[in-house]
């Protein structure tokens, strides 16, 4: 075999080999422990949702990939899935809502019409604003 050919067998399979390591490492992830960082902003679902109706580009550009701690009163508790737990927050609109997905189980003790702090990962807004990887925030003393 001449050896250019070598050469770039060796770099192909290099290359190959790198790109499944790196698949990998992405699928294995672990996610970000929200519940200790600190907020990049603290609102609430009212204003949070107000924001994104009256001028979404600006929000959009202020709250995405970045960790907000939203307080308001719960509209409804779901189960998505057999792990994932969804919160929905009041935003004022009847139409719209903060929608909060927890990737573990989170307490189940909360019903609609209590007041509750969640902190997560805005992801966008589609009718409703979505926070990811949330947990709940205590109540300070």
């Amino acid at each position: 075999m001449k050896p250019y050919i070598k050469i770039s067998l060796f770099v192909v399979l290099f290359i190959a080999l790198f790109g499944i390591l790196y698949g990998l490492m992405l699928f294995f992830k672990q996610h970000s422990d929200l519940s200790k960082a600190k907020p990049d902003y603290i609102v609430t679902a009212v204003t949070l949702q107000k924001e994104f109706e009256d001028n979404e580009p600006a929000a959009s550009a202020k709250y995405i990939k970045k960790i907000l701690e939203v307080s308001g009163a719960i509209a409804s508790v779901t189960q998505a899935d057999s792990s994932n737990l969804n919160i929905s927050l009041k935003s004022g609109n009847d139409l719209s809502s903060v929608i909060c997905t927890f990737a573990s189980a989170a307490p189940s003790k909360f019903k609609p019409g209590d007041e509750i702090t969640i902190r997560g990962e805005c992801s966008g807004f589609l009718m409703d604003v979505l926070l990811n990887n949330c947990a709940i925030v205590p109540k300070r003393k």
